[in-house]
């Protein structure tokens, strides 16, 4: 088996006693300390929201797949990476067909597969100090202990509750990583005991730190809203060989402590010796309930690690093992398919759905009835664009905006930009009717009035107009605006700001009233379109 990465620790330079001498006076300090720099570090509490939004999502809820669905999406970054493993050879055991969204990788990859892969690159880019070599091997180890949950299904009647061990193996580390993070010179102290075989991990942190690590990370954990039952099962079950468990939440518990302990084994040793060991270890404590044997164990690990190093090559840890790099022998069966002609087929998949697109009616204003749908189709193809790094920003914002116009039914739909030699907010590129004719009238100064435009941009808001012959808000609008689209009668604004400052705005219109306006997803794909396009203005 290769070698991912071998965590190694100096011998303790210190004895127990010295540890212990110096901690004890200032344990209820040390955690304090460690627990105020978790919640006051910036980077925790977004990464946090984001593991909570997921975590909380069910596989036996049809409306959490499309939420899924729309959150990976609202990050390219999480989006590129989620294909990219999608696409790995890892995954190819699973379908041979190229996956060129994240409805089709939810589809064939599974629910709980997107979801777990999604939290573990989500933990990776979330953690502050990623980077460090001992931050880096914890992470990891969490990644690994994650993976081998997946196949563990194989080997219990649970199957429907892997998802729970999945998340409570995922975070199993956690205190570990927050003190390598926020405490590197006691994670290291830590560890040395632990590297000389004479304490457990939870051993080695009450005699370092004067606490249980598990605390931190049960704390963290429920400021995270993640359920009680995956806290619950983070907690050890007492030494010795284990009995069939009586229940899910009992079973679960044994599942995740088998997946952390396990992760070594995926990780990779240069001895043989300590595998045989480790294997015999886990036999003894978890054969019983899993029914392990040295082939099924050998089985389960085979598959996770090929897994593991496609997940990290995907949460770009891969790079940064300078002692073992990753093997990239497995990447070239990626795209091993039988006979030229099914590899051609599968590179055209996105022409076996055009009946998922059609518009089969519109309401009174053009908007179609399916506008959910294609504003995702919309968002899919610019995520594509925006991942191959290879694009022109006209053609990606002439996609975004096509795909507002189209799935929204505009008549007219145009990106305005400051000038700022000009002092003016100007049209750049627009669709629709007269849409030449229109651009070319459509700019106002930058000098702020109080218009409908300038006070979106003002207020960093979006703007979803049914009828604008109303008369307060006829108000609002500019006399320049009214003279060029006298008949404008539904409006779309979505103001563009970059560093609380205004760069512009998308502007639409329909000459009819929206009287069903914009539903709460719609408007969520809609904000993501508009995300896509800004992010694209801010980095060509």
């Amino acid at each position: 088996m290769g070698s991912i990465q071998k965590p190694y620790f100096s011998q303790a330079s210190s004895n127990s006693l010295v540890f212990t001498t110096t901690i004890k006076s200032g344990a209820k300090t040390l955690k304090d300390r460690l627990i105020d720099a978790v919640t006051d570090d910036p980077n925790l509490p977004a990464l946090g929201s984001s593991i909570a939004r997921i975590v909380k999502l069910s596989s036996s809820d049809d409306q959490s797949i499309q939420q899924l669905s729309y959150y990976v999406l609202s990050d390219v970054s999480l989006t590129q990476k989620i294909l990219r493993l999608s696409n790995s050879a890892a995954f190819k055991a699973i379908t041979n067909k190229e996956i060129s969204s994240i409805n089709k990788a939810i589809f064939l990859l599974g629910f709980d597969s997107v979801k777990t892969s999604a939290l573990a690159i989500l933990l990776v880019d979330g953690m502050p100090a990623k980077h460090a070599s001992h931050v880096r091997i914890e992470l990891i180890h969490a990644l690994a202990a994650s993976v081998i949950s997946r196949k563990l299904a194989a080997l219990t009647p649970f199957t429907k509750d892997i998802e729970e061990v999945s998340i409570a193996a995922l975070f199993k580390n956690l205190g570990r990583i927050l003190l390598a993070t926020y405490e590197p010179d006691l994670y290291h102290s830590m560890m040395a005991l632990v590297t000389q075989g004479q304490h457990t991990p939870p051993q080695a942190s009450m005699l370092v730190l004067g606490f249980s690590l598990d605390t931190l990370t049960e704390a963290l954990l429920e400021e995270w809203n993640v359920p009680v039952n995956v806290i619950q099962a983070l907690s050890a079950k007492p030494s010795g060989a284990l009995i069939t468990p009586k229940n899910k939440q009992e079973w679960t518990q044994i599942a995740a402590e088998f997946c952390e302990k396990a992760a070594p084994l995926v990780l990779g040793t240069n001895l043989i010796a300590e595998e045989i060991e480790l294997k015999e270890k886990l036999l003894n404590r978890f054969g019983k309930v899993f029914s392990l044997t040295i082939p099924i164990l050998n089985e389960l690990i085979s598959k996770a690690t090929l897994e593991t190093r496609e997940l990290l090559v995907s949460a770009d840890l891969e790079s940064l093992d300078k002692n073992n790099k990753i093997s990239q022998d497995s990447t070239h069966c990626e795209f091993d398919i039988a006979a030229e002609e099914n590899l051609i087929n599968e590179l055209t998949i996105n022409n076996d759905e055009p009946h998922n697109l059609q518009i089969t009616e519109r309401y009174a204003c053009n908007k179609p009835y399916n506008a959910s749908p294609l504003l995702l189709n919309g968002i899919q193809k610019t995520t594509e664009m925006m991942a191959s790094g290879d694009y022109r920003l006209e053609n990606l914002i002439n996609l975004g905006l096509d795909s507002l116009y189209s799935a929204l039914g505009f008549r007219f739909i145009t990106l305005c930009l400051k000038d700022s030699k000009m002092n003016s907010f100007r049209a750049r590129s627009s669709l629709g009717k007269k849409n030449l004719e229109y651009q070319k009238g459509f700019n106002f100064s930058t000098i702020p009035t109080n218009d409908l435009f300038h006070l979106a941009m003002q207020r960093n808001i979006d703007i979803v107009i049914a009828n604008a012959f109303i008369p307060r808000i006829r108000k609002l609008m500019p006399l320049w605006h009214t003279t060029l689209l006298p008949d404008a009668c539904s409006i779309l604004v979505l103001s563009l700001i970059v560093n609380k400052k205004p760069i512009g705005l998308i502007y639409a219109d329909r000459e009819t009233e929206s009287l069903e306006g914009i539903t709460h997803d719609e408007a969520k794909l809609v904000r993501i379109l508009k995300g896509q396009i800004l992010i694209a203005l801010n980095s060509k």
